[in-house]
């Protein structure tokens, strides 16, 4: 048996202020450090040794996972790929959630943040937000950064990346990915088989390692999350 252990990044800046965040590089906040520091004494206590470990490409999800490391007194390099970047939210990119809600409604929010294939309008080459004006990205390749998504273009890229980069390792190594609820998400609804229903109405939380026990042939034997206060009922086994 191997494990695969996916942890949303803890709380950055933009969570605690609402604002959709997507492809902006912003931090953790002192309690998404709390948050981090947390996931990496859960999974000290369940005594896995970690063979590899992913990130994002993005500061938040980084930063978690050194955080992570560093409990686990195991600071080994760690494979940063664009390719589980959190879903890229185009023109919403900065606003306030709760002000969106008051302005269009909390369905229509609700529709763009929770929906398959509904994507919001493009974000401006021209605004400071897009990703192409942010250092971080600067070796992405041109073609690849989105101007908008959908949880249906975020699923496509992370599982493309998940099944050539990662799965393969998932036969005799254990793994930790820190990435974003949206990533996460994607990995979720692929590997519990969760349709387009089910996968509108889960929430992933931030900090909280979800712990996957795969067999050879990657089937699912076990899963949980390590804080069981803060568990969602759609991921059990």
């Amino acid at each position: 048996m191997n494990y695969l252990i996916l942890v949303r990044h803890g709380q950055s800046k933009w969570n605690l202020e609402k604002r959709f965040t997507g492809w902006v590089d912003v931090d953790l906040t002192e309690n998404g450090k709390l948050e981090a520091e947390k996931a990496g004494s859960l999974i000290k206590k369940k005594n896995i040794s970690i063979d590899l470990y992913y990130s994002s490409l993005q500061l938040r999800a980084k930063n978690t996972l050194k955080i992570i490391q560093k409990v686990l007194n195991d600071e080994k390099d760690f494979i940063k790929n664009w390719q589980i970047n959190e879903r890229h939210y185009g023109a919403l990119t900065g606003l306030n959630k709760v002000e969106m809600s008051q302005k269009i409604g909390e369905d229509k929010v609700h529709q763009f943040r929770r929906s398959w294939e509904m994507k919001p309008d493009p974000l401006s080459k021209d605004s400071p937000y897009h990703p192409s004006k942010i250092e971080t990205y600067k070796n992405v390749p041109k073609e690849k950064i989105p101007d908008t998504e959908s949880l249906k273009d975020t699923y496509e890229r992370v599982i493309k990346f998940y099944d050539e980069e990662i799965k393969t390792h998932l036969r005799n190594k254990n793994v930790l990915i820190s990435a974003h609820g949206n990533s996460i998400r994607a990995l979720c609804k692929y590997l519990f088989k969760l349709d387009n229903d089910q996968i509108s109405k889960l929430e992933i939380p931030t900090g909280n390692p979800l712990v996957i026990e795969l067999n050879e042939k990657y089937e699912i034997q076990n899963c949980e999350y390590l804080d069981k206060k803060r568990s969602n009922s759609l991921i059990v086994f």
